[in-house]
């Protein structure tokens, strides 16, 4: 499930988004995190799967200095249509993970990732195919080294 929570003052605002993220192609249900963002904190709630492979995304680009709009689609129980933010690296940012585990990344959705958020419509949420690397891979190893998550 999506949620987006927007801080205004004493006020949250909260619109449900599509719960098709909360889940992996297997069916496998995910704790879910908060991505916060910019100042009044925005909090939109992604899955802990999604969200870790947004932060490899989102934290990459941030730190070559690169802004661009990150988007996702809204559920009809919440008035359908789409929002868009505008990353810039000057803005506070933080991902905030339910889990204690963290996932195992699937690179072929990271690159899915990239390829979009190099895009001019940017970033968006998009389901994990189908061919997810296995945990104990070669290539999943590698990069989860080249992209470690920091631990508080």
């Amino acid at each position: 499930m999506i949620r987006i929570i927007v801080h205004q003052s004493a006020v949250a605002l909260t619109s449900a988004l599509s719960s098709m993220y909360s889940h992996s192609p297997d069916q496998t249900r995910f704790p879910v995190g908060k991505f916060i963002y910019g100042t009044p904190a925005m909090s939109v709630e992604i899955d802990d799967r999604t969200l870790a492979h947004l932060k490899v995304v989102i934290i990459a680009k941030l730190r070559r200095g690169e802004s661009f709009t990150f988007s996702w689609e809204k559920s009809p129980e919440s008035g359908s249509g789409r929002s868009s933010i505008w990353l810039n690296p000057a803005v506070p940012l933080q991902f905030e993970f339910a889990g204690s585990q963290e996932p195992h990344l699937n690179r072929a959705w990271l690159e899915q990732l990239v390829g979009l958020s190099n895009t001019p419509a940017g970033l968006r949420i998009v389901a994990e195919p189908a061919a997810a690397a296995a945990p104990g891979d070669a290539e999943s190893r590698q990069l989860h080294q080249r992209h470690p998550h920091p631990r508080p």
